[in-house]
């Protein structure tokens, strides 16, 4: 079954395809298969216990490392389907891109990268790509998902303000255009909706958001001061905006695509530059908007205050796995014989949900150590 898309979109008959050939499916395509994949992975599963900005169980209300990613997907298979690219290679992408978080956000990706300084560090885009390929492992005869070339590609490549991949593994100086959907994707849909849980959880107030543009116009566009409801009101503006950004980014990578010239996706992937993306007044309006959640959200004292506590449970979890790697799986254990065993400690602790990790600090800590069975 071959997707039908634009010539410069990836086909499955044009695909690099997999490590390990696979026959084809009867009704699902290559990148249906791969998106279906990552769904039923253990490592999508556990983002539902990780933290976006709030720690999973705080709220029931507020985004997880999960909710976020199918939110991202959403917006990418609208952007997809308008562009005429493959849907099912951006869903793949999009609903792994945060795979490779570990618990406690970014400030836990921080600890870990510290931990990890002398054995290569850590960084979550990297760690995504080797949990597809090394660390789930639902076949008998190899380890990952054995994803198409491009998925892995995609995340590789992801790329936002915040993330900067440490890529070794490709040699294309980009991804594909769906891809590069996944990289927009996700930059609205965590303006929008850390925005909305802020003001939710009352650490944003409307008017600190005076001179922010998208803020403002989105209000308008909803008729915000006649919305008595608060929650309402705040959910109806993060919509507005995501409107807002998804129709000026299908808009502004028509007009980037057809000036580029390109014909195919190879062409896409030579190039040095992005072709999705968005007018540069909006893109400057969204830099501002994630200006102002950078310093008035990401970093507000509440959130910050966790930081030295993060620091003391993965450090003392990072030395007491590598002193006592006994209390690992053994799945772990055998894997630490091949990859060695610090960079193994931090597989384990990286997958962790935030309530696990917790749970191990206090089993730990507490000295009631034994090893693990399996």
């Amino acid at each position: 079954m071959y997707y039908q898309s634009a010539d410069y979109g990836v086909s499955e008959s044009l695909s690099r395809g997999r490590a390990h050939p696979e026959p084809p499916h009867r009704y699902r395509s290559d990148f249906e298969r791969d998106r279906d994949r990552v769904i039923h992975c253990s490592a999508f599963r556990r983002l539902e216990g990780k933290t976006q900005v709030f720690t999973p169980g705080l709220d029931d209300y507020y985004r997880t490392r999960l909710t976020h990613s199918i939110e991202v997907a959403q917006i990418g298979r609208t952007i997809a389907r308008a562009l005429r690219l493959n849907e099912g290679l951006t869903e793949a992408v999009c609903l792994a891109h945060d795979l490779g978080h570990c618990a406690f956000g970014h400030i836990g990706e921080k600890i870990l990268n510290e931990l990890m300084q002398d054995f290569g560090g850590f960084e979550h885009n990297a760690q995504s790509l080797r949990i597809v390929d090394v660390l789930e492992h639902p076949y008998p005869d190899f380890a990952g998902l054995n994803l198409m070339y491009e998925t892995r590609l995609g995340l590789a490549r992801h790329h936002t303000p915040y993330d900067a991949p440490k890529d070794t593994v490709f040699s294309e100086p980009n991804c594909t255009l769906e891809g590069q959907i996944a990289d927009m994707a996700d930059r609205i849909a965590v303006s929008s909706h850390d925005l909305e849980d802020g003001m939710r959880a009352r650490l944003i107030a409307a008017e600190q958001l005076k001179g922010i543009r998208l803020f403002e116009e989105a209000r308008q566009m909803v008729g915000a001061e006649s919305i008595s409801d608060k929650v309402v009101r705040s959910t109806r503006t993060a919509k507005a905006i995501i409107e807002t950004l998804v129709s000026d980014c299908i808009e502004a990578s028509l007009e980037q695509i057809s000036r580029s010239g390109v014909k195919s996706a190879d062409e896409v992937m030579a190039l040095g530059h992005k072709l999705i993306g968005l007018t540069s007044e909006n893109h400057g309006k969204l830099i501002d908007l994630e200006q102002f959640l950078l310093k008035n959200f990401y970093l507000h004292e509440s959130l910050r205050g966790t930081e030295a506590n993060v620091r003391k449970w993965l450090g003392g979890l990072f030395e007491a796995f590598c002193r006592h790697p006994e209390l690992m799986p053994g799945y772990f254990r055998r894997l630490a014989e091949r990859e060695g065993l610090e960079r193994t400690v931090c597989d384990y602790i990286a997958g962790m949900t935030d309530r696990f990790c917790l749970q191990m600090v206090e089993t730990i800590e507490g000295k009631r150590l034994q090893p693990d069975p399996t």
